[in-house]
């Protein structure tokens, strides 16, 4: 290598280095989301293009949730040794927690399976999930302690099939579930280990699940099982220490980046360089050989390059020329990575491969090859074909987009779409074809012509498409494939690639007019039958231009509403306006579930449907469409007249709204407040779920809370975890968490519950709680219970799932000087909105103990 040379490498090396160190320092604060300004592109991306095609191997990393997955050994497999890599995730993480936000349920399944995708580009992995819809069967319920319950609820055969369907698309080489089925273990890491380990040996038995290979599916034998190890114990280490001069990180580093997309969940940590080691053992192999000890690699005795698979057809003697072809594609491979980064030269490589892999499949095809060896090898070969377009794409510079003129569409709207092209390398591009794709049903129309001779250099070609939507259509699946999609194709240097594309955003077909109500979930009290519930419905105009449209509310039998309907006039796109009723309930309403809904009729068609706008920086925008109802839970309730709260809201529950909605006065305390104001004017003063963790002005103000209990307050303190900067004296008495965490909780929500003191104020004033408050709860009881805690405290309930040792510091209170100190890691933020009564009645009494043996009239604390 000459001197020139050698300084030009050198350049680039630090051209991608520093490229990197950006990406790597801008991802820690906020990550871009779709359509992003990212530095990690030009010949970086060309690396992660071509770096595939050295090597057919494949491998699949399978978990339950999003976040599960092994992101460093996934960056490794993929972005340093090129391997067609997966990540099969079981549910979209419903259940869980949100520290970005309030939304839970489906509305976080949505943000959590954004943030996978997003994370799962950064480690250049395929995704896959089981989950397929909103509401499907296989939903994260919770915490669970038991895989039989997962597998139960999921519906196991529904599970098991849809695994076993992405082993066999996907044929990987080795397969690796993300978690041991340990005890102490999630029910649903457990239950994935289970199933995994099953579709081992099941995925190449064609007597299970047959129906696949009627639809052309293959069986599927993985050569491997591999599952985690730890230092002391396991059969290959994988250095995701390792250091990527070309990324300027290591593997750990990387997959931590992809880490931090999953913001919700408050995932993402800093790894030093040099740091990390991934460890695996062998559970299974194909062949039952074991690895050579301590081995560095996960494909030992796998066939990882075509010079191998070239090896395997000479030894069994069956065709030459297939042999041969092999190793011509390997030298091929050589040849691209021998080109990096002169990016012309790269793309003449990459299509010269191209023509030898159209080449190899013609022979593989009239070859004497058995129908097992020729279904592996077409698969392969596919495989390649397709990251063969990628790297032409990025070798030519080819940039291609689809732009819709909206991405909220109504049915039977028509709108544009312009798919463009643009060659910004200094590679001849020719024969040029736009091609947008529209769901079943839908119209596609060019406006213009969608073909074209040649793309020169700096130049754009586009098509405009005229796209109208049908006027049935199903409401919008934020987990589906895109609705709007494009196909762009190409020749350069004799062969052809086609390249897929799809908008930055979701496009989704929205009702004409949504409405959403406020509340969305209401309480009745029945001991105040005739009061009425006022009903806000705000109406959101979707329709292109001018829409009319009545909206009324559906209600049950007996109940009435005041107006019946109005009418509402809008003038353009996003324009809002409400509408107010008032609801009652007929005389003798009895205590149980109501549901009334909103109905927007033009005339023609009605609609009663909410559309939740999900919109983060780090996630892009999509959407939430569900029907627009208003749950009524009606029992009865006992509120204190003029009790004031101060709320302390850590963002991430709604406890607060329930308050207000039950007709307590409540304040949310900013900073300025809790730090500076009077405190005493507040009866009780209510710190949300984590909040020690996202407020930070919470430690530095503790003992000003403190001395606010001593003084006759009220201080009620929900559940943290001991990273949430909680320590024991935060508390006027020593509460300690429970560790580990995962033994610390109650995930049976219709578990026994006993009160330990049924006399306390809490379980009597102002309303009487009984066993029948324990009930109906949802998905689980409480968690991070305290393991310690100081004989001050009197222990309100004993709870454990069944079978289990049960918790007595759940529910903890102790006077404090002339008030009260109350610590629960109940989870009444997943109870209160979802309008559990009993909930709500405890709740009530909480914060209505003004000192023990008394409660609150609404008086103020004396200092």
């Amino acid at each position: 290598m000459s001197q020139r040379e050698r300084s030009k490498k050198r350049r680039v090396k630090q051209w991608m280095a520093a490229s990197m160190s950006l990406v790597m320092a801008g991802t820690l604060a906020f990550q871009a989301g779709p359509g992003k300004a990212s530095a990690d592109r030009g010949v970086v991306d060309l690396w992660k293009a071509i770096k595939p095609l050295t090597t057919i191997a494949s491998a699949m990393n399978t978990g339950a949730h999003p976040d599960d997955e092994h992101s460093a050994t996934l960056a490794y497999l993929s972005l340093g040794l090129g391997v067609d890599t997966y990540s099969v995730i079981a549910n979209r993480g419903e259940g869980g927690q949100n520290e970005i936000g309030s939304e839970l349920g489906n509305a976080l399944g949505i943000i959590r399976t954004r943030e996978l995708q997003e994370a799962s580009k950064i480690t250049n992995v395929t995704l896959a999930n089981l989950s397929q819809k909103l509401d499907d069967p296989i939903y994260d319920f919770g915490f669970s302690k038991s895989p039989d319950e997962t597998l139960e609820k999921w519906g196991e055969d529904v599970a098991y099939e849809r695994l076993i369907r992405q082993i066999r698309e996907k044929r990987p080489d080795v397969l690796i579930p993300a978690f041991l089925n340990e005890p102490s273990t999630h029910g649903h890491h457990r239950a994935i280990n289970v199933l995994t380990v099953r579709a081992f040996k099941d995925a190449g038995n064609p007597q299970v699940f047959p129906e696949q290979l009627k639809e052309g599916l293959q069986p599927w034998q993985p050569k491997k099982l591999y599952v985690p190890g730890t230092e002391k114990a396991y059969d290959v280490s994988l250095p995701v220490n390792e250091y990527n001069e070309l990324y300027g990180a290591s593997y750990a580093q990387l997959g931590e980046e992809s880490r931090y997309m999953h913001k919700s969940q408050g995932m993402g940590r800093q790894v030093d360089e040099g740091q990390g080691t991934a460890y695996y053992t062998l559970q299974a192999s194909a062949d039952g050989k074991k690895d050579e000890k301590r081995a560095a690699s996960l494909f030992g005795g796998i066939a990882f390059t075509f010079d191998d698979l070239a090896k395997e057809i000479d030894a069994k003697g069956k065709d030459n020329k297939v042999a041969k072809q092999l190793n011509t594609l390997q030298k091929d491979a050589n040849e691209v990575i021998a080109a990096y980064p002169a990016f012309a030269k790269v793309a003449r490589e990459v299509h010269e491969m191209k023509a030898d892999v159209q080449t190899a499949v013609e022979l593989v095809k009239s070859s004497s090859l058995d129908s097992s060896a020729k279904n592996d090898l077409l698969h392969r070969l596919d495989v390649k074909e397709r990251q063969l377009n990628k790297a032409s794409q990025e070798a030519t510079s080819v940039v291609v987009k689809v732009k819709p003129e909206t991405g909220e569409l109504i049915p039977g709207q028509t709108t544009k779409v312009t798919v463009t092209a643009f060659n910004g390398g200094d590679v001849n591009v020719g024969k040029v074809s736009l091609k947008l794709n529209v769901p079943e049903g839908w119209n596609a129309k060019a406006s213009g012509a969608a073909t074209f001779a040649k793309l020169d250099k700096n130049k754009t070609v586009q098509t405009e498409f005229e796209v109208t939507v049908p006027k049935q259509v199903e409401d919008f699946n934020p987990y589906a494939l895109p609705l709007i999609s494009a196909d762009i194709g190409y020749e350069a240097f004799g062969t052809a690639t086609t390249l897929h594309a799809v908008p930055d955003n979701a496009v989704a077909v929205l009702p004409p007019v949504a409405l959403s109500l406020s509340p969305e979930a209401a309480v009745l009290n029945t001991l105040k039958p005739g009061d009425a519930v006022s009903v806000k419905v705000t109406a959101t105009n979707y329709a292109p231009g001018a829409e009319k449209t009545k909206v009324s509310l559906k209600t049950p039998e007996g109940w009435t509403v005041e107006p019946a309907a109005q009418e509402l006039s809008f003038a353009a796109k996003y324009e809002t306006k409400t509408a107010e009723f008032t609801v009652k309930a007929p005389e003798g309403v009895k205590a149980g579930s109501y549901s009334l809904s909103a109905v927007s009729s033009d005339g023609a068609l009605d609609s009663s449907r909410t559309v939740q706008v999900i919109q983060y920086p780090h996630i892009g925008k999509t959407y939430y469409v569900k029907p627009a109802n208003l749950a009524i839970q009606a029992f009865d309730l006992k509120v204190p007249e003029g009790l004031k709260v101060g709320y302390v809201s850590s963002g991430f529950d709604n406890i607060d709204q329930v308050l207000r909605q039950v007709g307590i006065n409540v304040t949310n305390l900013d900073a300025k407040t809790i730090q500076f104001g009077d405190l005493s004017q507040y009866d009780t003063i209510v710190l949300g779920i984590r909040a020690y963790a996202f407020r930070p002005e919470l430690i530095p103000s503790n003992q000003r809370l403190l001395d606010y209990a001593k003084n006759g307050g009220n201080l009620v303190v929900q559940y943290h975890k001991p990273e949430d900067k909680w320590s024991p004296d935060l508390a006027p008495y020593p509460i300690k968490i429970g560790a580990p965490l995962i033994e610390w909780r109650v995930t049976d929500e219709n578990s026994k519950v006993t009160m330990l003191a049924p006399d306390h104020p809490i379980f009597n004033t102002p309303n009487k709680i009984t066993s029948a408050d324990w009930e109906n709860w949802i998905q689980d009881r409480s968690a991070y219970n305290p393991s310690e805690w100081g004989k001050e405290y009197t222990e309100l309930i004993s709870n454990g799932d069944p079978g289990e040792k049960e918790f007595t510091g759940t529910f903890l209170t102790a006077p404090y000087g002339k008030g009260n100190y109350t610590y629960s890691s109940i989870v009444w933020y997943r109870e209160m909105p979802s309008l559990v009564p009993g909930s709500i009645r405890m709740f009530v009494n909480m914060i209505s103990l003004k000192q023990e043996g008394t409660v609150s009239t609404g008086t103020t604390p004396q200092k």
